[in-house]
């Protein structure tokens, strides 16, 4: 009996990381949801206008916001530069479609992906030493300084991004050289969902890991992390570097599935509405960000179609008000509402 005891925790551990990890019904239900707008937008359905073009933007708002989560929402990195790198993905894909000439493999828009994840993910790894000094306000300024300083890069580099005139002219090739882009946006919006799916499901297994669990310790207390044995910076530059890397993965498909990248790409309003995206749909769920994209862009859209000079203050009242009143955003919301309904079934 002796020998038994002390494997106990440890199983009891990887009991709870398995039923973490499990997808739940909600879940299928949103990715099936996202497929049967294809369908829906698509023009296939008489009087429903296409808007999968729209729907592709949505997604890389969607996976940036994502990638704020993980360093955000699961490591407690207050960060208003991912943008930085999103922009720098769109650039890299950009320059890659452009410089290919329609010719593959150089224009092929996986391969731009990956150029993108690379280049974003080595300039994450670089300024994440940055990131490890200071209080949450240094780390803010800090990745604030970071974006700042790309956005004004990009805008001085004429001969390489076409400074503020952004670059022209970019046309990748078919993917996988079978499916080209269509002016309707079907390939793009298929395109961008696979993207999406792939880079949430990595990110679903790295917070239901053993690595998961050591950035929520460090998010709780990093001194008390430390103290237990986790290697607490190493684990802060691994998360910042994969954030960058999928930051600058949105960058790219937006790049791609827009044929432009400008200096809007990289400007500070796209951390900030990142953020904003967030802190709307709930930090700390994974879901957040990409709920919370798509209810930011449809309030954006339905309050400009009320009142197009007034519509940034009803959206910031909006989100005022969930902030001081609803935990956990929209998610958040969600989540008590369900559990208030499961304490009431099981009530006798």
């Amino acid at each position: 009996m002796s020998m038994t005891q002390p494997t106990k925790p440890d199983n009891d551990a990887s009991a709870r990381l398995l039923s973490g990890a499990r997808w739940r019904w909600y879940e299928i239900l949103f990715w099936l949801a996202a497929i049967a707008l294809f369908f829906v937008f698509g023009d296939f359905i008489p009087g429903i206008p296409t808007r999968l073009m729209l729907l592709s933007e949505i997604i890389s708002l969607g996976l940036l916001a994502l990638s704020i989560d993980l360093v955000l929402g699961y490591a407690g990195i207050v960060t208003l530069g991912q943008g930085a790198f999103f922009g720098l993905g769109a650039y890299v894909a950009g320059l890659m479609a452009k410089n290919g000439m329609g010719g593959f493999p150089l224009s092929d828009p996986l391969l731009g992906l990956l150029a993108a994840a690379a280049v974003s993910g080595a300039a994450g790894f670089v300024t994440s030493f940055l990131v490890l000094r200071g209080s949450d306000l240094t780390r803010l300024m800090v990745t604030l300084g970071v974006a700042l300083i790309l956005a004004e890069l990009a805008n001085q580099m004429r001969w390489l991004t076409g400074g503020a005139d952004g670059l022209q002219g970019v046309m990748s090739s078919p993917i996988l050289g079978i499916w080209d882009f269509d002016l309707w946006g079907h390939t793009a919006y298929v395109y961008s969902l696979v993207v999406l799916f792939v880079c949430f499901w990595l990110s679903r297994r790295i917070v239901h890991s053993t690595f998961g669990l050591s950035l929520k310790a460090i998010k709780g207390n990093a001194l008390r992390a430390r103290a237990i044995g986790v290697p607490v910076n190493a684990r802060l530059v691994a998360v910042y570097t994969l954030a960058a890397a999928i930051a600058g993965v949105a960058g790219a498909l937006l790049a791609q599935t827009t044929q432009s990248a400008s200096p809007d790409m990289i400007a500070f309003h796209r951390s900030a509405d990142a953020l904003l995206i967030l802190v709307f749909g709930g930090a700390g769920y994974l879901y957040g960000g990409l709920i919370g994209a798509v209810l930011f862009r449809v309030m954006q859209d339905v309050i400009g179609n009320i009142t197009l000079q007034y519509w940034q203050f009803w959206l910031g009242l909006v989100l005022v008000l969930l902030v001081l009143f609803v935990r956990g955003g929209v998610i958040g919301l969600m989540e008590g509402w369900m559990n208030r309904m499961t304490r009431r079934g099981d009530a006798p």
